[in-house]
């Protein structure tokens, strides 16, 4: 006879590994089903190890502009194989601690390919092709997504990559055409220049990060350029020849100054549903855009099988994907009415960092919304003049009637700390009047977000 659990969840990233918790703490026989290790794409390939790297990418910078701060360092020289292992082992520390909660809360693991052939049992096929059945009142998908190509790509793994196995380099590459300019692209663009590549990066759109508003995407390419980075925007890559020297790219739009041959090439232009093993054959689910379909509780089309984070669409981020969990569990075994929530934070991590809440400009004129602009550079603050962190600007938008702030776009240090404030904001459907009446600490980068707010009526006081 089959095991049988409350709960399964077939996925142990920052939406499945936090859903197993939760059903956990309402008292639920839990068990994960992950072909790998806890934390998922995330965790183990995405948002922590890339920080890690970031961060260094950042330290390399500093070092090579040590004399802007009085010191003197001589050559700067590194080791790219020991910052790689060091972002491995930012991963492997946040992998165990997720270990230590599952130990906590008595969630049993089960290591392989998780599958579902009828409601209510998951097969389970192991590393050594053993395949073992269990029962579970509820199913719950949280399979994420992987990196997609384009057509006539081909992903080779090695000279053409996705950022998985950018992660796994342990050499720098002299150069690297990067196709897609979102998040992840940007990431990586500020990483391998910080450490000597030539990079080349491409976006079909008029503007890096395309969903953003536009000043924080027209700031950003003016600095990326600064540092030597190539931005091709309205381009696309049409076909890569791999050679002995690498890839020869084939543009349409602009062309690099410097050829189109590169050493490495990552394509970052989306991910798609990983639904590969996962469906039996007599099994269906419904599909929105190749994303599993849910109704407002997240269920499926079939009762007692639900569905979270990436693998469910957009906007494929680990903070929506781990609020969903708790949203879903909470409505099994809280008696709480779910929800799918519509003020999502983004966030990308180079430098400047860039973060944003809420609707652009081009959105709100698109709506025919009448709202104020509120804008104030950091270069007007103490405290970025004292760190000399002055690039960027906090944008917030306001409605002209009511005063309730409809987005918040920042560019600059810190950024994705200082959206949490105008998150919570949003959310509390705070008015400009709310956050002028909000003392904020001097010398602050949060001073920005009142400064600002006093821009949207004509009241700053730094500018």
């Amino acid at each position: 006879m089959a095991d049988k659990y409350d709960l399964m969840v077939i996925g142990g990233g920052p939406a499945g590994y936090v859903a197993a918790i939760k059903a956990a703490q309402y008292g639920k026989k839990v068990a994960m089903v992950e072909v790998e290790r806890a934390g998922g794409t995330c965790l183990n390939w995405g948002c922590i190890p890339t920080k890690a790297l970031l961060k260094q990418a950042e330290f390399a910078i500093h070092l090579k502009h040590a004399e802007d701060y009085g010191f003197t360092v001589g050559e700067v020289s590194f080791d790219f194989a020991q910052v790689v292992a060091k972002s491995r082992k930012a991963a492997d520390k946040m992998a165990a601690g997720i270990d230590h909660l599952f130990k906590k809360n008595k969630i049993a693991w089960l290591k392989g390919q998780g599958s579902i052939d009828r409601p209510g049992q998951v097969k389970v096929t192991k590393e050594d092709g053993g395949v073992d059945l269990y029962d579970a009142e509820t199913i719950l998908i949280a399979t994420g997504a992987k990196p997609r190509t384009l057509p006539g790509l081909v992903l080779d793994r090695q000279t053409v990559m996705t950022s998985r196995e950018a992660l796994a380099l342990t050499e720098v590459p002299k150069s690297i055409l990067i196709i897609g300019a979102g998040a992840i692209g940007v990431e990586f663009a500020y990483f391998y220049n910080a450490f000597g590549t030539k990079v080349t990066l491409v976006e079909f759109a008029p503007n890096i990060l395309p969903i953003e508003d536009e000043d924080s995407s027209i700031l950003l390419k003016r600095k990326f350029e600064s540092y030597g980075i190539e931005v091709l925007t309205e381009t696309k890559v049409t076909g890569l020849e791999l050679g002995a020297e690498g890839a020869t790219a084939t543009f349409v739009g602009k062309s690099p100054k410097a050829g189109n041959t590169f050493e490495k090439v990552l394509v970052a232009v989306g991910v798609e549903a990983r639904l590969d093993g996962l469906l039996g054959p007599d099994l269906k689910l419904d599909l929105f855009k190749g994303f599993l379909q849910t109704s407002d509780s997240y269920m499926t089309n079939i009762p007692g099988i639900y569905a979270i984070g990436d693998v469910i669409g957009p906007p494929w981020l680990a903070h929506q994907a781990s609020w969903e969990a708790g949203q879903c569990i909470d409505g099994l075994y809280g008696n709480k009415v779910p929800q799918k929530t519509h003020l999502v934070p983004g966030c990308t991590y180079c430098q400047p960092q860039v973060a944003s809440i809420g609707a652009t400009e081009k959105k709100l004129k698109e709506q025919g919304v009448a709202f104020k602009v509120g804008k104030f550079p950091f270069i007007a603050n103490g405290k970025a003049v004292g760190t000399g962190d002055t690039d960027g600007f906090v944008k917030l938008l306001y409605g002209a009637e009511h005063h309730e702030l409809l987005g918040a776009h920042i560019v600059g240090s810190e950024a994705t700390e200082l959206i949490a404030e105008l998150n919570l904001a949003m959310n509390l459907e705070a008015t400009l009047e709310d956050i002028l009446g909000t003392m904020h600490a001097h010398p602050t980068l949060s001073e920005v977000i009142a400064d600002a707010t006093a821009a949207a009526i004509g009241k700053a006081v730094h500018m």
